[in-house]
């Protein structure tokens, strides 16, 4: 059977046209379907969460997509980074979509908030929101006055939010003041939320051609069947941080670093532990600085180990150590001022690292204390007080035998042959030394 060269060369053209012209329009359609960039807040809201939105939502703003999502799972976290977290949504030339998501999860205290802000807000099947009352340390000895009035800032910020949404801001405010919690059912039947959404694609299949009224007043209709998701990338330093950001890592690693650093001084030359310990405390610093530190739990921590260097050298029958272990503990409780109990480190934790913290570092501290009282043994100041014989009279040179060699001697009295001598000084290659028995007699 013959085969026409020409024909398949003819056919393999028009078939790489076809696809070249299919390839061309499938390029075409994807760069005219709507992008939406998705943003996960997983964790507690403290600073690091207001960078990540921040730095997500300006990506958005230079990227032209149509849409901003963000998802949450939260229980809460400190009003500051809540506040600046809003305001960056309320500002945002991109609608924003607030989502609570998947089903178990929930926005609680701030995460409320931060659902309320969205230009549309919506919730997973299984869900719940709300409990949203300001909770402050040591709220038990708080001024009432102040305490009503960081109560009624909340509330007031939340209703005025609520009303230019269009939501239920009557109902928003007992979240605040009652701690009331809903459901997503409920939060629908009463105007918290817009819509309920299985997952991601159904909610932006959901609000695709709705029209909402951004908080500018200006009214946008959303273009959003077909979307395709882009998940927000976090950078090296946001990746790096936000696992530490949880104060009792960051605490377990700054406990670690610290006595690093100490075995590094107490044992000079073995270089690893001091290289590590540092790098671990400057870690720990990092994620320290993120979140609101009591100082007085700071200053506490360090009168915990001053205490404990203090036990090594007086003998204190251990009220010292003692007292630096109960010192380190209470200012790791209240190293953290902040009322979320996620961002507090967990009483567990500050006694599993605190006791045997204490352990190592009086049992290090003791040895290095009696390493140096030690008598030298080696080198040139190893031979003094070294009992020898001597094996020439002595009047005042001779010979003696010290430490298994033969030395030239001068001593300091007549030594008869076989006389016991002890060593007082060195000369270069000569001893110094004196009858034994005087030596003893002036001890």
């Amino acid at each position: 059977m013959r085969v026409d060269i020409r024909r398949l060369r003819q056919a393999g053209k028009r078939g790489l046209g076809v696809a070249a012209g299919l390839a061309f329009v499938f390029s075409c359609s994807a760069a005219d379907s709507p992008r939406v960039l998705q943003i996960d807040i997983e964790q507690v809201i403290h600073p690091l969460t207001t960078e990540v939105i921040a730095r997500g939502l300006d990506q958005a703003g230079r990227s032209g997509v149509d849409a901003v999502l963000i998802r949450l799972n939260t229980p809460g976290g400190l009003m500051t980074a809540m506040q600046q977290i809003i305001q960056k949504i309320v500002a945002s030339p991109v609608p924003v979509i607030t989502f609570v998501a998947p089903s178990g999860g929930r926005a609680a205290s701030a995460g409320f908030l931060i659902l309320q802000a969205g230009d549309v807000a919506a919730m997973a099947p299984a869900t719940n929101t709300g409990a949203a009352h300001p909770v402050l340390l040591g709220a038990a000895q708080l001024d009432p006055l102040l305490k009503q009035k960081i109560e009624n800032d909340a509330a007031a910020g939340l209703r005025a939010l609520a009303d230019k949404r269009g939501r239920n801001s009557e109902l928003a405010e007992k979240a605040v003041r009652e701690s009331q919690a809903f459901t997503e059912k409920e939060a629908l039947q009463n105007r918290l939320i817009d819509l309920i959404a299985a997952n991601e694609n159904e909610l932006l299949a959901a609000l695709d051609g709705r029209e909402i009224t951004r908080f500018d007043g200006r009214r946008q209709k959303l273009r959003l069947a077909g979307a395709r998701i882009e998940r927000y990338q976090m950078n090296l330093r946001q990746r790096a941080l936000m696992p530490l950001i949880d104060p009792n890592v960051a605490f377990v690693l700054l406990i670690l670093g610290m006595l690093g650093v100490y075995v590094e001084f107490s044992h000079p030359g073995l270089i690893l532990p001091g290289v590590s310990g540092g790098i671990l405390v400057v870690l720990s610093l990092m994620a320290l600085t993120l979140l609101p530190v009591n100082w007085a739990g700071a200053a506490l921590i360090v009168l915990g180990l001053t205490l404990f260097v203090l036990e090594a050298k007086i003998a204190s029958h251990g009220i010292l150590g003692l007292g630096g272990s109960v010192a380190m503990i209470l200012g790791a409780l209240i190293l953290i001022d902040s009322g979320t109990p996620e961002l507090r480190i967990r009483p567990a934790t500050a006694l599993a690292v605190t006791l045997p913290f204490a352990v190592i570092t009086v049992f290090l501290l003791q040895l290095a204390l009696r390493a140096r009282a030690w008598k030298v043994s080696t080198g040139s100041a190893g031979m003094i007080d070294e009992i020898g014989v001597a094996k020439t009279d002595l009047d005042p040179e001779g010979k003696v035998f010290v430490h298994g060699e033969w030395w030239n001697a001068v001593a300091t009295a007549r030594v008869a042959q076989g006389g016991q001598v002890r060593v007082v000084g060195l000369d270069g290659l000569r001893l110094r030394v004196s009858p034994a028995e005087a030596s003893e007699s002036r001890g």
